[in-house]
C-alpha cells in the first residue's frame, strides 16, 4: 500500500498539520489504526499537562 501525505486539522487548536507518509507507515507498523487528532505542539502540551497531574 502506498502512503501519501495527508493534511489534518488539529482538534485542539484548529491548525492544519501534515500526517506524512512516513508517519502513516510507522503507525501501521506499530498497529495503530487511528490517525492523530492533534498537532505535535498540542500533543506535547497535553503530555506535559498529564505528567504534572500524575505527580
Amino acid at each position: 500500500m502506498e502512503f501519501q501525505d495527508k493534511t489534518i486539522v488539529c482538534k485542539d487548536c484548529g491548525k492544519e498539520f501534515v500526517f506524512t507518509a512516513g508517519e502513516q507507515e510507522f503507525f501501521k507498523q506499530k498497529g495503530l489504526e487511528n490517525e492523530p487528532k492533534r498537532c505535535k505542539e498540542c500533543r506535547d502540551k497535553r503530555k506535559s499537562e498529564k505528567r504534572v497531574e500524575n505527580k
